[in-house]
């Protein structure tokens, strides 16, 4: 079983982008779910929420303590909440970035990082600061755990093409770092 928690801000697309990664999942005969977690519930208000998927049935129903990966949409949010605590040995870092690897502070159990600019991505395909797609993207290419082509499907499906260049644009343009 593989478990993920992403990190967002309110309105960036955290529980979005985890509802397309779950169906992506499902989509390809897997089995997946979904736990959003909410705070004050308010734009720009720190968010998480947590995804597992497997190749069989998934009966934990919980949130997910030890992630295998993080996902992260702001990095703002790297001094302002404990997003790696609880990361597996041999994690995986995703972080939405423009600061170079060596100025983030990763955990020792970090064993793969991925940093990519998704907000820029966005900001110059969709106008707004919503990076959920770009990071979808990062996220495909970091870990291998989805099938990207199904990915593109499910993103054009849920916001149109413009989001799918962005998942494309980010999957490019991801720098990798085992560390």
């Amino acid at each position: 079983m593989k478990e993920i928690r992403l990190h967002g801000r309110g309105g960036q697309g955290v529980v979005k982008s985890a509802q397309i990664l779950v169906k992506t999942v499902i989509d390809k005969s897997g089995f997946a779910h979904f736990i959003p977690f909410f705070g004050v519930e308010r734009k720009g208000s720190p968010v998480f929420g947590f995804v597992r998927f497997d190749n069989k049935d998934i009966r934990t129903k919980c949130q997910v303590y030890n992630p295998d990966c993080v996902m992260i949409l702001d990095d703002t949010l790297l001094s302002a909440v404990p997003v790696f605590e609880g990361l597996k040995g041999e994690g995986i870092v995703i972080i939405n970035t423009t600061k170079p690897l060596e100025q983030l502070k990763l955990p020792a159990e970090a064993k793969k990082a991925a940093i990519v600019d998704a907000t820029g991505i966005a900001l110059e395909l969709l106008g707004r600061d919503i990076p959920n797609t770009a990071m979808l993207g990062a996220f495909a290419k970091t870990t291998g755990w989805v099938d990207m082509a199904a990915l593109e499907a499910n993103i054009t499906e849920t916001f149109g093409s413009k989001n799918t260049e962005a998942a494309k644009i980010a999957f490019n343009k991801t720098q990798l770092f085992e560390l």
